[in-house]
């Protein structure tokens, strides 16, 4: 009997082989520091001119750079050295003003031709190679102030349900709601009210020097700190849906202290892109345009965001009354106007702001509709301190634009589109930013930094180390052990790893040091397999089967119990990941990569070898 397999198993193998070879290839290339600048909306171009502008500052400050490029929507300048990141992106900030990102990244060195076998290096995780780090600080003030904008005008509201008369009903300093009444009565009984309906509202009753009876309303201990909770964990959702909208793999969002938020993107590609949709702080107000005659203290004006509508219509009026905000939006999705094939953005509401919009909108047929873009940028300088060195000072700048001005054709319900968009780009990201969720409060960037490994260069060395070492005692004793046999489990064993490192840069999987304590165990258990075949070979012989017999016997009764083997330990590692997070998740993921790709090599691997090797000869005895 002679062991053969057919040919095409050995294309199989040899395909699969190959494939292997070229996505894991590049993982050898290390990518350069480098410097991404994009705007701070998608519509903005980035020109050859801006990247001239970068490469003047840059030599002007005696940083190395090289390779740099521009494709329209960003810019992209690799850099000598990773210790001239920091001093680039300051530079560059400075010099280019807040209208552009400027970001820290790594450039890829992959060669063409891998990159036309859309090859890419699997992604490392902050504990190996490092990503962004972004500490944003949430502006708790301002949602504070915000939530008592909207008492007031609940206060009033709920004053005329109880038709209590009031003089007037505002916001003063210190966040204090002041409510003025003719009578003590009618001032008694709208304390009442406010007592009723406002929990978290403290109330302090007097008489100003004029006889006016006031009273006034301000936030509770307790209700400040609602608030302030409220407004960081809806900032933590609506970033962790930014993110995953990103596509980062394995990103850290979590809260840090009272009114901070850490994001650590690890492996970013598109860092500008990341700092660009994170930072921002986008809503939208639906307002219908002022009539002529409105009062000027009932409209405001406000200017277009795209320059050609600006140019073409100049500024326009809107009432100050809000139809809805974005808050209400359930749903966005870019697409194009099938008449006119302009960008536009699909709205759904949720049953509340669709009601609202039905019932303004009805009422106001061959009326405008005007959508207002509220938009927080960040705007950062460098000031020198004490010390002499410097620092970014960062300022909130607001910007509020008209996108849409269409006329009403009829009552408008929970669907409807927006148009007046410049770009496809802008489409898609404002239909991202609705989407993920509108933020609570603004937020600004208090810390940006590339972090290093967080266990340590020792650690990191060490987790190396210990595949080398164990990937070293396997081998070796599989050739003292088993012999000839041992070179061919050494062999597919080798190819294990290649596969193992192919399958998680095609996958995406992100590599961490807990992923390389699954490939330690990978090591082991794609040799495991071979040791029951090798053991079983060794019984049959022993039984008296000639070499060739035995070597299909040992295979095929093998097998089995592999595949049961391997079976159950996939699933415990499935639900490791499923049940899982962060380092758990990484650890699973290399050892489910590994159980499959340890498979195919052990056993149609090593087949293959012996069979090439040994299948076709007439053989007395088996060096195993």
């Amino acid at each position: 009997m002679l062991n053969r397999y057919p040919f095409w198993k050995y294309l199989i193998i040899l395909g699969v082989t190959t494939l292997g070879l070229i996505y894991a290839a590049p993982n050898l290339y290390t990518p350069d520091p480098a410097i991404q600048i994009s705007g701070q909306s998608a519509a903005m171009e980035i020109n050859d001119q801006l990247l001239n502008q970068a490469n003047k500052a840059l030599k002007e400050n005696g940083i190395e750079y090289f390779g740099e490029q521009a494709n329209g929507k960003n810019a992209l300048i690799r850099l000598r050295s990773a210790d001239d990141q920091l001093t680039a992106k300051q530079v560059l900030t400075e010099t280019l003003g807040y209208n552009y990102v400027v970001a820290l990244s790594q450039a890829p060195t992959t060669p063409e031709w891998l990159r036309a076998w859309g090859a890419e290096p699997m992604k490392k995780g902050l504990d190996l190679a490092g990503g962004v780090h972004f500490l944003l600080e949430v502006d708790t003030p301002k949602a504070i102030a915000k939530r008592m904008e909207t008492n007031v005008a609940e206060i009033k509201s709920q004053l005329r349900k109880a038709k209590i008369r009031y003089q007037s009903v505002k916001l003063g300093r210190d966040n204090v709601i002041i409510a003025r009444f003719r009578t003590e009565e009618a001032r008694n009984d709208a304390t009442a009210v406010v007592r009723n309906n406002f929990q978290n509202m403290q109330r302090f009753v007097d008489q100003d020097e004029s006889g006016t009876w006031v009273l006034r309303v301000e936030m509770t201990e307790a209700g400040i700190k609602e608030i302030e909770d409220y407004a960081v964990n809806q900032n933590l959702t609506t970033l962790r849906n930014r993110v995953n909208e990103l596509g980062v793999s394995e990103p850290i969002v979590q809260k840090q202290g009272r009114s901070r938020i850490v994001v650590e993107l690890p492996g970013v590609q598109d860092t500008a892109e990341a700092k660009r949709i994170i930072g921002k702080t986008a809503n939208l107000e639906f307002r219908l345009e002022a009539r002529p005659e409105a009062s000027v203290a009932t409209k405001e004006s406000f200017g277009y965001r795209s320059e050609r509508d600006q140019q073409i219509w100049g500024n326009a009026f809107l009432e100050k009354k809000i139809v809805i905000t974005g808050d209400h939006v359930s749903g966005a999705q870019a697409s194009f106007d099938t008449q006119t094939s302009q960008p536009q953005v699909n709205i759904n509401l949720d049953s509340k702001g669709g009601q609202k919009m039905h019932r303004n909108t009805r009422n106001n047929v061959g009326r405008r509709l005007g959508v207002l873009f509220i938009e927080q940028k960040t705007q950062v300088k460098y000031v020198t301190n004490e010390q002499g060195e410097k620092e970014p000072e960062y300022t909130q700048v607001e910007e509020r634009k008209i996108i849409s001005l269409a006329t009403i054709q009829s009552g408008l319900g929970v669907q409807f589109r927006i148009t007046g968009l410049d770009s496809p780009a802008e489409a898609s990201e404002l239909a991202l930013l609705l989407r993920s969720g509108a933020l609570a409060a603004p937020m600004y960037f208090a810390e940006e930094r590339t972090i290093g490994p967080s266990l340590g260069a020792e650690n990191i060395k060490l987790g190396v180390t210990s595949v080398q070492i164990g990937l070293a005692l396997v081998v070796i004793f599989m050739l003292v052990y088993y012999r000839a046999f041992g070179i061919f489990a050494n062999i597919a064993l080798s190819l294990n790893l290649v596969l193992l490192v192919a399958a998680m840069s095609i996958l995406g999987a992100t590599l961490t040091l807990p992923g390389i304590a699954g490939i330690v165990l990978t090591v082991g258990m794609a040799v495991d397999a071979n040791v029951l075949v090798f053991s079983r070979i060794k019984e049959e012989l022993a039984n008296g089967l000639p070499p060739q017999t035995a070597i299909n016997a040992g295979y095929d009764r093998a097998f089995t119990t592999i595949l049961d083997a391997n079976i159950t330990t996939l699933i415990v590692a499935v639900i490791l990941y499923a049940i899982g997070s962060g380092p758990v998740q990484g650890f699973a993921v290399t050892l489910s990569i590994g159980i499959v790709t340890s498979m195919f090599t052990a056993i149609m691997g090593t087949r293959a070898l012996v069979n090439l090797a040994i299948g076709g000869r007439k053989i007395q005895k088996l060096w195993i």
